[in-house]
């Protein structure tokens, strides 16, 4: 019996039995690794974009940054809130997401999917009580959303063994990135795959040269003609005695006449090197990653990089945190839990400790002039409140005096008509 599998969002069918998935048709094997060719005639794949260095660096500084944050599980009780660590879900987001995977490694690979595929998937395994025991990271290249006769949301993936299997949204926890209808991510690949391209064929360019490049190199001009033997006896032994990096600035030895014309272009005349440093802007705008972070430090100072290294947090991370935080609230909570005033949030100040003396220095003077509390400075810092730091400090030498010299705002003073 012939199993049939409809590609979500496509009119297309795959026939699993038919090794179509051996030796699929171009549009299956573009679907499904997101490649295609570029202007630069560079193929861009997943696998391909990863070989480019800038991407790969921001790739991993994104997917790092965030693994390492300390994810907890908390509960909202009115004015205070605390760690749940008894809650079954707190093992699985802070220490230990599955039986092989660690929490960090989990929340690296998902965020690796999803930067670069625009969607991280993982199977939600439960016990016979209903409570998750485990996150089980789902491939994003053969995993896709789609709808049911009903309209549901369902999700259909793709085996080891080409088997198709379908999941209700029930059992899947699913980030999607930046997309178009708040359900699939757009894939970051082939919205940048033309500037990918080039950085693949300039890295290719520089390769190529070094590789072939015979030093000197130029036009050899004979007096006379050459026949088809002998020409090509010339250029086996030419390439064989200068051609490469080991043979590089060897003398050149010319007999018979033959003439030398160096027509070489240095890789920086070309602009070679220029090229190289605007595709590493264009892949760190694409993923909106400061220059320093993927070193590159030529306009870079001590000083632009500290709050270079803020706005990171704040325009990088923090949406991503934000994202991550709302969906295992939507999709590994009950309704119940949520009721019960259950969350799960991220711990960011170590990324901010950089600053942390000019935040304090912030907090002493809202304190001093009596515009903040204790309590609301310890809320903004994630800590609990602390009996009587409520209260708001006022200094005397700003507090209104009574004519009488008292401080005392209720106590009411006759003034002196004589």
């Amino acid at each position: 019996m012939t199993t049939k599998f409809r590609i979500p969002f496509t009119n297309k069918t795959l026939n699993i039995n038919a090794s179509n998935l051996t030796n699929p048709s171009k549009w299956v094997e573009e679907y499904f690794s997101g490649g295609r060719a570029t202007r630069s005639g560079v193929q861009v794949t997943d696998e391909t974009a990863m070989r480019v260095t800038a991407y790969l660096a921001a790739v991993k500084v994104i997917s790092e940054t965030i693994a390492s944050l300390p994810l907890n599980l908390y509960q909202d009780k009115g004015e205070t809130r605390e760690r749940t660590p008894n809650h079954p879900l707190y093992e699985v987001l802070h220490h230990q997401s599955n039986p092989e995977m660690t929490a960090y490694t989990f929340r690296e690979t998902i965020m690796g999917h999803i930067l670069n595929w625009g969607n991280g998937y993982a199977y939600i395994d439960r016990n016979g009580a209903g409570a998750i025991t485990a996150l089980w990271p789902l491939l994003p290249d053969r995993t896709r959303p789609d709808r049911d006769e009903n309209g549901n949301l369902i999700y259909w993936t793709l085996l080891p063994n080409n088997e198709p299997r379908r999941l209700d949204a029930f059992d899947v926890l699913h980030i999607p990135g930046f997309g178009f209808d708040g359900i699939v991510g757009y894939n970051p690949v082939r919205l940048a795959q033309e500037a990918i391209g080039l950085s693949l064929a300039a890295e290719e360019f520089g390769a190529t040269f070094f590789g072939n490049g015979a030093t000197p190199s130029g036009v050899i001009e004979y007096p006379a003609a050459l026949s088809d033997t002998a020409l090509e006896n010339y250029k086996k032994e030419a390439r064989a005695a200068y051609q490469g990096l080991t043979n590089s600035h060897k003398v050149m030895i010319l007999e018979e006449g033959l003439k030398y014309h160096q027509v070489t272009i240095p890789p920086d005349a070309a602009q070679f090197l220029e090229t190289r440093k605007f595709q590493i802007a264009e892949i760190a705008r694409v993923f909106r990653v400061p220059l320093h972070m993927l070193q590159e430090l030529d306009r870079s100072t001590n000083n632009n990089i500290e709050h270079q290294s803020i706005e990171f947090v704040v325009h990088t991370i923090r949406p991503w945190l934000v994202r991550i935080e709302q969906r295992i609230r939507m999709q590994l909570l009950s309704p119940r839990e949520k009721r019960m005033g259950y969350y799960a949030g991220f711990v960011v100040e170590g990324l901010l400790r950089g600053d942390t003396k000019s935040r304090y220095e912030a907090y002493g003077v809202a304190l001093d002039k009596g515009w903040m509390s204790p309590n609301e400075v310890r809320k903004k810092e994630n800590e609990n409140p602390y009996p009587g730091g409520d209260a708001y400090r006022v200094p005397l030498n700003t507090a209104k005096v009574n004519p009488d010299g008292s401080t005392d705002a209720t106590k009411e003073v006759k003034p002196n008509i004589e």
